[in-house]
């Protein structure tokens, strides 16, 4: 049998566990101009948003799906490192000034290598302090 090789073309999903989904959910729709995709049942405690051509799926901790992954995350207990999200094109500061009107604490533009090569990026926390890691498609 012959080997195949498996090529990535973009991430299809992340999952973030919480002990607030509403405001997660909130927080992701208003900021990033996400949409529901998809909820199952309260019990199960998933929503998905649809981001572009990949899903940020929310999970409630205290469902039979969030349970499963332990205690809600905290500032010492994470579940994840950082994800990074490819943004419409947006000028550096453009996109500065809008997250700072938006009431978050924005660090400073450095180049990162990443799926699309090196460009400027910067790094902002959402409300579970999960590092989320912006490249506007003009970099």
């Amino acid at each position: 049998m012959q080997e195949k090789t498996v090529h990535v073309r973009g991430i299809d999903h992340i999952v973030l566990r919480t002990a607030q989904p509403q405001i997660m959910i909130d927080f992701y729709c208003r900021i990033f101009g996400c949409v529901v995709e998809r909820q199952l049942a309260k019990s199960v405690g998933l929503t998905q948003l649809r981001a572009g051509n990949a899903l940020i799926d929310i999970v409630d901790v205290d469902s039979e799906l969030g349970r499963s992954g332990g205690g809600a995350p905290t500032v010492t207990e994470r579940n994840l490192d950082h994800f990074c999200l490819v943004l419409e094109p947006i000028s550096n500061e453009q996109l500065k000034y809008f997250l700072e009107q938006n009431g978050l604490t924005v660090g400073n533009f450095e180049d990162r290598y990443g799926a699309e090569g090196i460009g400027p990026s910067l790094y902002i926390k959402d409300p579970d302090d999960n590092v989320v890691e912006l490249k506007s498609a003009l970099s």
